[in-house]
C-alpha cells in the first residue's frame, strides 16, 4: 500500500509567493493606469496657447505630482476677454485625485465662461465661488484672478484664499502683494472678493503661483514667496524673460519638502508709458 507524500512547504510558498506577487503587479498596473488617466486630463484641460499682446509677455510653467495616486488640482489659465482685455487665473483645488483634477477643469471652464457675463474680478470671483456650490461637492478651490488691460496698463486683481502674488520692477522696487483677498471658493456663499487695481506705467513682472512652489515642510510661506521676491527683483532689473523666470521659479518647488502640484504664471509687462 502506498502513502501519499506529504506536500513540500517550500513549493506551497513558493506558489502563494508567485500568486501574490502577480496581484501585487495587476493592482500597481491599475492604479499607474489611473494615474496616467489623471495627468493626461489634467494636462488636456490647462490650456496650449497663452494670448498675444504687443508690450505683455507671458510665461507658464507646471510640475504634477508624480507620487503615488496624488494627482493634484492646480491650473493656470490666460485667455482674451471680449473687450480685449486679459483674463489671468492660477489656482489650487483642495486634494490630490481624480476628482480634484476633473473639479479644476470645473472651476477654470466656469471662470472662462462666467467672464464673458463679467470679467470684473471680484465679481467673477463672487459668481464662480456661488457656481461651485451648486456642484453639490465637498471640494474647495483657491484662485487668483487678475483683468489685465493692454490698452491703459490697468491691472485689477482678486484673490479668493490663494497665495498672494509677486511683483518686481525694472527701477528695483519688488515685493509681495498686500491685497485683502477673501475665502475660498466653494465653501460659503454670498461672498465679496476686494478687488487690487495697479497702474502699470514702469516695466516690470507680476508672478502667480500655487503653495506647491513656496511652502512645504522645509520652507515656510513667508521664506518661499521671499525667495520669489528676490528671483523676480533681479529678472525685472536686468529685463530677463519672463519664460526664463518662470523656469527659474518652478525650480524653487524643489526646496519645499514635499511632492505636490506645483504652477507658476508670469506676466512681464514693457517700460513704456501706458495711456490713460
Amino acid at each position: 500500500m502506498s502513502r501519499k507524500r506529504p506536500p513540500d512547504d517550500g513549493d506551497e510558498l513558493l506558489a502563494r509567493l508567485g500568486l501574490l506577487t502577480a496581484q501585487a503587479r495587476e493592482v500597481a498596473a491599475m492604479q499607474r493606469s489611473q494615474v496616467e488617466l489623471a495627468l493626461a486630463l489634467q494636462r488636456g484641460m490647462l490650456p496650449r496657447d497663452m494670448p498675444v499682446v504687443p508690450g505683455i509677455h507671458l510665461a507658464v510653467r507646471y510640475s504634477p505630482a508624480y507620487s503615488g495616486l496624488n494627482v493634484g488640482g492646480d491650473w493656470y489659465d490666460a485667455f482674451a476677454l471680449p473687450d480685449g482685455r486679459i483674463g489671468l487665473s492660477v489656482g489650487d483645488v483642495q486634494g490630490h485625485t481624480t476628482e480634484a483634477a476633473a473639479f479644476m477643469g470645473q472651476v477654470r471652464v466656469g471662470l472662462r465662461a462666467l467672464a464673458s457675463v463679467t470679467s470684473e474680478p471680484g465679481e467673477l470671483l463672487a459668481r464662480t465661488n456661488d457656481l461651485l456650490l451648486t456642484l453639490g461637492t465637498d471640494l474647495f478651490a483657491t484662485c487668483t484672478f487678475m483683468r489685465l488691460d493692454p490698452a491703459t496698463g490697468i491691472l485689477e486683481s482678486a484673490r479668493a484664499g490663494h497665495v498672494p502674488c509677486v511683483w518686481a520692477t525694472a527701477d528695483g522696487r519688488s515685493g509681495v502683494s498686500e491685497d485683502e483677498g477673501g475665502p475660498p471658493l466653494g465653501v460659503q456663499e454670498g461672498m465679496e472678493y476686494p478687488v487690487t487695481r495697479y497702474r502699470l506705467t514702469t516695466g516690470g513682472v507680476f508672478v502667480l503661483v500655487t503653495d506647491g512652489v513656496v511652502e512645504g515642510p522645509l520652507l515656510s510661506l513667508d521664506e518661499g514667496l521671499d525667495q520669489v521676491v528676490r528671483l523676480a527683483g533681479v529678472a525685472a532689473v536686468a529685463g530677463m524673460e519672463a519664460g526664463s523666470l518662470a523656469a527659474a521659479v518652478i525650480k524653487n518647488a524643489e526646496h519645499v519638502g514635499h511632492e505636490d502640484d506645483a504652477a507658476v504664471l508670469v506676466v512681464g509687462h514693457d517700460g513704456r508709458k501706458f495711456q490713460p
